[in-house]
């Protein structure tokens, strides 16, 4: 069981500010803050990224809330190489992770920054309506980053 999610960033900027923008520890603040995270830390050591956020897990339906209880904490690492980053996310203690990558393309004078992830959660029987759940939570949280972004590179 697993799920695949594919999403497009765009962002009116050439890729090295983009590049730049995403190597950035108060752009990633900037971003835990638009995401509405409870908490954040980051830890950006020259192209390798290290995120941990804490989102409140209001809204999520009964059956998934018992896995994950009333926070959630999301650890992310990524390691960029040029234009593409490995990306894995992980909630600790928790059976799944989300495995992929980052991709930065020019398009048009701009760039578009493709995320593509596979959520795979380990448990019987709600696996698949929780890697769904998680899969809607990314996207969301993927749409203010862009936000974010777009904001941030119009300084």
């Amino acid at each position: 069981m697993a799920k695949r999610i594919s999403h497009d960033l765009t962002y009116d900027a050439p890729i090295e500010d983009v590049r730049a923008m995403l190597l950035d520890e108060e752009f990633r603040r900037t971003v835990a803050t638009e995401q509405r995270a409870l908490r954040s830390t980051v830890d950006i050591q020259g192209t390798t990224v290290h995120l941990e956020t804490v989102q409140p897990a209001n809204g999520i339906p009964s059956f998934a809330k018992k896995f994950v209880g009333d926070e959630i904490v999301i650890d992310q690492r990524e390691t960029w190489t040029g234009d593409q980053a490995d990306v894995h996310v992980t909630i600790p203690g928790k059976p799944g992770d989300m495995k992929g990558t980052a991709t930065l393309k020019s398009v048009d004078g701009g760039t578009v920054e493709t995320v593509d992830l596979e959520i795979k959660v380990s448990i019987p029987l709600v696996g698949g309506k929780i890697e769904g759940l998680i899969g809607e939570m990314l996207v969301k949280a993927l749409k203010a980053e862009n936000r974010a972004g777009r904001a941030w590179l119009a300084r």
